[in-house]
């Protein structure tokens, strides 16, 4: 008797009892580890990370676990892209900006000076070419990459004096995520400082920092900024959609079986949504509480954008005369980005536009 009839006479029971079992059965357990380069205490992005762990193992029926770590708890914050070369974890949750060290081109995968937002970066990853040509520069460290969701446009930072003008940057002590945003704040007088989330609020206090920017007001009020620099200053023109990432080890994502391939990508997506929703729902709540604290909300001068954008394309130049494959990746971003700003002009401008001139 061939199998299909044994299956169709026998049913699941008599199944078993042959000794013929589902795939799914056959497979070998599997057991992934997931290192972070954020603190629990931030639940938006780390929660990004459990909400993974979670789907995968639902999604499996147990067979396919993913155990999360905070950052420290396995390595460093920024020890990740190091451990997945040396094949120590299996995926890490982080931000690409933060290892433009390497390289700059790491930065395209998160966020860039005037660069892209949530919605346009996901879908210049998912149907432009972004995820193709930064995947294939990453194959080089051993990984390839899955949103973990998008924070959208962030906030410009905390500031313990005001920012009148850009002679105001000169000399200022400023926590930044890195890359061609920190070359091109130095350009205005800026000293980028590149140091983990958790260690900002005790240099802001002591003045070893003088500003810092990290996010927007749901995770900045819960790591306390407010309490230590009373300016706040928007909008955050070098993250205008700044998309965290699961890095997965290519060694092992290639062991996977096809169903655990597509039990992760579904995974990934579902968190991705997760963040990007919090992020939403929960910004709003917060800006209100820290401006009845006392927060002083206030936008950038428009001589300081003017001077980060010009800062910026001169950074983007440059790199671009020294490395091809920047060039060809910076380039292939503005082209899908200048048709979205078209698009932009008659369908969500328009609309937010009015929308912010009425009382509803």
């Amino acid at each position: 008797m061939d199998r299909r009839s044994l299956i169709k006479n026998a049913g699941i029971a008599g199944v078993l009892a042959a000794g013929v079992a589902p795939a799914v059965h056959a497979q070998a357990a599997v057991r992934w580890r997931l290192a972070s380069s954020f603190p629990k205490s931030l639940d938006t992005i780390f929660g990004s990370a459990e909400m993974l762990s979670k789907t995968v193992k639902a999604l499996s029926g147990g067979k396919f676990e993913i155990s999360v770590h905070p950052a420290g708890e396995l390595m460093p914050a920024f020890g990740v892209v190091d451990a997945l070369q040396g094949d120590t974890i299996d995926m890490a949750q982080t931000a690409a900006y933060y290892f433009t060290g390497k390289d700059p081109i790491f930065a395209f995968s998160c966020a860039v000076p005037f660069g892209l937002t949530a919605r346009q970066n996901t879908s210049w990853k998912e149907y432009g070419n972004g995820r193709k040509l930064l995947d294939a520069f990453f194959s080089k460290y051993n990984f390839k990459t899955a949103s973990a969701g998008n924070t959208g446009t962030q906030m410009g930072g905390w500031y313990r004096k005001e920012i009148k003008t850009v002679a105001d940057l000169k000399g200022l002590k400023m926590r930044m995520g890195g890359g061609v945003f920190g070359e091109a704040m130095q350009k205005l007088g800026v000293v980028p400082q590149n140091m983990p989330a958790g260690d900002v609020y005790q240099a802001l206090e002591k003045g070893t920092l003088d500003a810092s920017e990290f996010v927007g007001p749901y995770d900045d009020a819960k790591l306390g900024f407010n309490k230590v620099a009373p300016y706040y200053y928007y909008p955050g023109w070098w993250e205008g959609g700044a998309d965290l990432e699961f890095f997965i080890n290519l060694k092992k994502f290639n062991t996977l079986s096809d169903e655990n391939k597509a039990i992760l990508d579904a995974a990934c997506k579902v968190a991705a949504t997760d963040m990007t929703a919090k992020y939403d729902a929960f910004n709003p709540i917060a800006l209100k509480k820290l401006v009845a604290e006392k927060t002083q909300l206030k936008a950038f001068p428009k001589a300081v954008m003017d001077a980060g954008f010009k800062a910026s394309m001169e950074v983007f130049a440059e790199h671009e005369a020294k490395s091809p494959e920047f060039k060809k990746i910076h380039q292939d971003m503005r082209a899908f980005q200048r048709d979205q700003i078209l698009w932009n002009r008659f369908s969500e401008f328009p609309f937010n536009q009015y929308m912010n001139s009425v009382k509803i």
